[in-house]
């Protein structure tokens, strides 16, 4: 029986538990994690209440449990060095090493790997170390620009103009803060068109494409509100976009294979786990926002019900250099996905509140995100709280699954109703027709 050391318990670990537990090897789950998640209570057989990061807990936990390989859900691991730390003890995991996962943790690593090895998809930008030159290229980019703190910032250290920027002063001061809070910061072209996100699996020399997702960040209905961690999620029958062509599907795939090409060029290291590309299709073409080095959280949710292989082989093949021998293969069904989240998030979410959940319909699944168990109860830990994916055999099937599940969800919570909506979709649709003419 194979053990497996999983790092993270939150919503989209426990669509990765959940699917590593469909393989027929029957592999016993073994978690590390912060919170009591429920989730878990069937899943894992035996588990750890520490931080993702805490090195001293998780090496003392691996000894114990002396895993055949571990796997990481959250990013902060990957850029601590935890999955180097493992394989120091002879622990391999599916999940990237720190020098691979910079594609993550450093946006000036990604942008500077596109441009030094002439991959397609980066915009017009610059990394600057001092304030000299800063005013000088915003204004360059006509009011459209982009200003990113260089680390991890948990999806918030993104400023763009229009949306949190109002002027070029607003755009110098955030340049600054991000300078001497991190040394240096990116500024960018603001790219104009519709997000989508595209996962694949890598070995290091192989890449996997999983189905096309489309993320909502924004919090309330009609992508108004500020930024979340992302209130949403769905993917389509044919594994696309409404808004994409296949020449727009190959493109962003072609980017990710020879980003993962270069990244064994310029480190030396392959990169063995999920490479998830944020793209953005433009008036000609596919441009790259950012890449994550793990599965995102709401899209592991949408894509990893789907997977029709054994979880388990495919993340030792991608550990073995041999995917490519492995033909990946997703059900053709539709997916939505819509986040329940504390009243007042992001900024002044409530916490601590009970909540209940009332008996789900088939074809919906619940995971559980920042929740709490106590004694009998579901307790909200002031994030994101549970995540409910509608199944369908088309769109609209899957997006009523979905929200007749999440208005199952009582307590001071909400949801955007618009996500998987035709209304919405269609509105994407065209502004895509607009902007390529």
């Amino acid at each position: 029986m194979k053990k497996i050391l999983l790092l993270g318990n939150g919503a989209r670990e426990q669509a990765i538990a959940e699917t590593f537990l469909r393989s027929p090897q029957k592999p016993e789950i073994f978690v590390v994690g912060k919170t009591n998640n429920p989730g878990f209570a069937k899943m894992a057989t035996d588990s750890l209440m520490a931080d993702v990061c805490d090195r001293d807990a998780i090496m003392e936990f691996a000894h114990k449990v002396k895993p055949d390989f571990a796997f990481v859900g959250p990013e902060a691991p990957i850029a601590y060095g935890i999955v180097d730390m493992l394989l120091e003890m002879g622990i391999k995991s599916a999940s990237p090493l720190q020098t691979v996962g910079r594609l993550e943790s450093s946006k000036s690593f990604t942008r500077d790997l596109l441009e030094k090895y002439g991959i397609d998809g980066n915009p017009k930008y610059k990394v600057f170390f001092d304030e000299n030159g800063i005013r000088e290229f915003l204004e360059s980019l006509d009011g459209n620009y982009v200003v990113k703190a260089d680390g991890l910032k948990g999806g918030k250290g993104v400023k763009v103009s229009g949306d949190h920027l109002s002027s070029v002063d607003e755009a110098f001061a955030y340049a600054k803060e991000c300078i001497s809070e991190a040394s240096k910061v990116v500024i960018e072209e603001k790219f104009i068109g519709q997000e989508f996100s595209l996962m694949s699996f890598c070995d290091g020399e192989n890449t996997k494409d999983m189905p096309a997702v489309q993320d909502h960040k924004r919090a309330f209905d009609g992508d108004k509100g500020p930024n979340t961690g992302g209130m949403g999620t769905y993917s389509c029958v044919d594994h696309s976009m409404p808004f994409l062509t296949e020449s727009d599907l190959r493109q962003a795939s072609d980017i990710t294979r020879l980003v993962a090409k270069a990244l064994k060029e310029e480190t030396g290291c392959h990169f063995k786990g999920v490479m998830y590309g944020g793209f953005i299709a433009v008036k000609n073409g596919v441009r790259l926002i950012e890449y994550n080095a793990r599965f995102g959280d709401p899209e592991a949710m949408n894509v990893l019900p789907l997977l029709k292989n054994d979880f388990v082989e495919i993340c030792e093949t991608i550990i073995a250099g041999d995917l490519n021998n492995v033909k990946v293969e997703f059900e053709n069904k539709a997916t939505v996905c819509k986040y329940a989240v504390p009243n007042g998030y992001p900024d002044m979410s409530v916490k601590g509140e009970k909540i209940e959940i009332g008996e789900m319909p088939e074809g919906v699944k619940v995971y559980f995100a920042s929740i709490d168990q106590k004694e009998d109860f579901l307790y909200l830990a002031g994030s994101r709280a549970v995540a409910v994916v509608g199944i369908g055999d088309d769109l609209s099937v899957a997006e009523k699954l979905a929200e007749e599940g999440v208005n199952l969800i009582k307590g001071p919570v909400f949801h955007r109703k618009d996500i998987g909506t035709k209304t919405l979709i269609d509105s994407k649709v065209e502004m895509m027709k607009k902007i390529r003419g």
